[in-house]
């Protein structure tokens, strides 16, 4: 019997073997149904927060209007050199100028009534080409100048006075 049992024990487990590589290549050979496991397993959409309300937007700012109006750009006697406290004048003018690189501006020389008039003239010329050339090296375009002198011509003050004739050795910047 023992016999028996150990043959019967071998046939079983060479049938099995036999058997086993069949069913696998059957099972192989038939392509299993795709499954969708990411619709079945997919984890339920959260709700979505209502959308917050727009923030109240303020209107941008009004444009701060440039203010051209320069003055207090002095010279020394007979010179086109600049006087020491004409500079700060001439800052401002800058950071207002530098607003609207667009705009022109023209630059008119004067003098005092000391002197000949060609000379009045000439200092006149050289003291607007004197701020112009400050003018450009801080960065104002040169194509939005333009030079004038006039002389002893246009005084805003009595030229018989030092006082006045202080006044009167000027620069002038306006819209052109």
């Amino acid at each position: 019997m023992k016999i028996l049992k150990t043959s019967s024990f071998v046939l079983l487990i060479a049938a099995a073997a036999l058997a086993l590589p069949a069913c696998k290549a059957k099972k192989l050979a038939e392509k299993p149904a795709p499954v969708e496991t990411e619709k079945m397993y997919a984890p339920a959409p959260k709700p979505t927060p209502p959308p917050a309300p727009a923030p109240a937007q303020t209107p941008p700012p009004a444009p701060v209007k440039p203010n051209y109006n320069f003055s207090n750009i002095q010279f020394e006697f007979n010179s086109a050199v600049l006087k020491t406290g004409s500079y700060q004048a001439l800052d401002a003018a800058v950071i207002e100028m530098k607003k609207d690189a667009t705009v022109k501006f023209i630059l008119n020389g004067n003098s005092s009534a000391e002197g000949t008039d060609q000379r009045n003239m000439e200092l006149s010329v050289e003291r607007a080409n004197s701020v112009k050339t400050y003018l450009v090296n801080s960065g104002i375009s040169v194509d939005n100048l333009t030079v004038k002198g006039y002389g002893e011509s246009k005084p805003i003050a009595d030229n018989a006075t030092e006082e006045g004739r202080v006044l009167n050795r000027r620069v002038e910047i306006k819209l052109n």
